[in-house]
This record gives structure tokens, sequence and C-alpha cells, in this order.
């Protein structure tokens, strides 16, 4: 016989704020393909709420959609230029105040002598890689700062090790890119860490994606992954796993840092 009202065991309301406090709404931009994708897919397997930013392949973050629902979160496509100061504003007003901003959205040239590379080339570079970021980030400090009225939390920079090694003959200008991005990443620590904001930075080294097909040489990742100390190129879940430490509650006294995921590299 099932039970009467005053009878049916009480829902335990401790555990239900516990749940609500363990989800997070985060904002990934580039979230696509690769490394964003991958953060967004284990941001949806946490029953985290994704906001899905990318430029114009609507189909690939359909499809990144899908998988972020199927592991068990909830997404919401953010189409926008990362460089453009209106689409980078529209994307966090459609989205709401985040908990966390990755901002991964990056592209790589051919590989080029910086003497070759045509001023086309360096403007494009720069506007998404540096501008892209800092919009991004400036977005992120605007909404998130407690002194501004957020609730604080956290910002995921994704750099490259290129940024320590140069990238000589191939893409200084990426490198330099990812260079401005560590410098954002160390200033932007200090001047947020008392208004409730930690702000890191991810690494990657030779990661298995699309980067490098598009920029002409799809098998460099396993070609040159073979010479790292681990002998391998990585993946972008093993980026995306290092993401998301830094986007949770267990990073909670990890702010200002550079976080290598190269394979010793």
């Amino acid at each position: 016989m099932p039970p009467t009202p005053d009878h049916r065991p009480h829902h335990d309301s401790r555990a239900a704020l516990r749940y609500l406090a363990a989800m997070k709404t985060i904002l990934i931009t580039g979230a696509s393909r690769g490394i964003g994708r991958a953060t967004a897919i284990l941001c949806g397997q946490k029953s985290w709420r994704v906001g899905i930013n990318y430029s114009t392949n609507h189909e690939a973050a359909e499809a990144t959609a899908a998988a972020v629902r199927e592991a068990g979160g909830t997404a919401i496509l953010l189409p926008g230029d990362v460089s453009s100061e209106s689409d980078t504003a529209a994307m966090f007003d459609r989205l709401g105040t985040p908990d966390g901003v990755v901002a991964n959205a990056g592209i790589v040239g051919p590989k080029s002598a910086l003497a070759d590379m045509p001023i086309a080339r360096l403007r494009l570079m720069f506007d998404i890689n540096i501008l892209g970021a800092y919009l991004t980030a400036r977005e992120a400090a605007r909404r998130l700062s407690t002194t501004r009225g957020g609730r604080g939390g956290s910002i995921v920079l994704v750099s490259s090790v290129a940024s320590r090694l140069g990238s000589p003959g191939e893409y200084v200008d990426y490198a330099g890119s990812k260079g401005a991005i560590d410098t954002l990443t160390i200033g932007l620590a200090k001047e947020l860490a008392p208004e409730g904001v930690r702000v890191n930075a991810v690494r990657p080294g030779l990661i298995e994606t699309d980067i490098h097909a598009s920029g002409g040489q799809p098998d460099r990742a396993a070609r040159l992954g073979a010479t790292t100390p681990m002998g391998r190129a990585g993946h972008p879940v093993e980026v995306a796993a290092a993401i998301i430490w830094l986007l949770d509650d267990a990073a909670a006294y990890t702010t200002g840092a550079l976080l290598d995921v190269a394979g010793g590299r």
C-alpha cells in the first residue's frame, strides 16, 4: 500500500542544497572542436550547464551540444567572434553570469618563418588569440568580480608550451600570442584575487586536434609527439581534465598558475 502523504519520505533539503552548490555554469570559447569540445563534454559529465561558443561551424557546435547533453549536462549555443567586443558581451548576456570561463578560442597559421608572414596573417592571429582572450577575460572579470556584484569564480586561459619554446621556423606569431596569454594570467590573477576570482592557464603541448591540419601539418602532433619524454602526443581530454580541475572547487587555492600539459616537453 502506498504511503499516505504524511508518511512519505522527506526530501533531504541539505543534499539538494549541496547539489545546487555543485552545479556550475561554464562558458567555453572555441568549444566546437578539440580541447574546447573535450572540456565541454567533461563539464556535461559533472551535470554542469555549458555555454558553447563557436565562430562559423554551427554543425560542429551542435554536435558538441548533443554530446554535452548525452553526458548529463545542459548546453546552450553561443555564436560569436571573440575578437568582437559586442559579440563577446552578447555571449555573456545570453548565458547569464557564469561560474567559470574558459578562454580557449585560438588559431594557427601555416608553417612559416616570420620574414615571410604577411601582415594580414599577423593581424588575424593577434586579433583572435590575444584580443579575443583579453576581451573574454575582461567580460568575465566584469561579471564575476564580487566588487561588481558577481559571486566570484574561475577563469582558465588556454595558452601553449609554444610560449616558452618559441616555435622557430613554424609559428613564432602563434608562440608570441600565447606568451601574451601567460602574462595576462599572471597579472589578472593578482588583480582579481581580492575579488573572488581565480585566474589560471593551461599550456598544452602536442595534442591530437585538427588545429594542426588547419596549419597545414595534419601529422604534426603524432610526428613530434614521439620525440617528447612520454613518447606520444596528448589527447584533448587530457588537457580538458586539467581545465576542469582549475574550474572546480578542488583548486580553490590555486591562482596565477601556468599548468603545462605537455608530456614533459
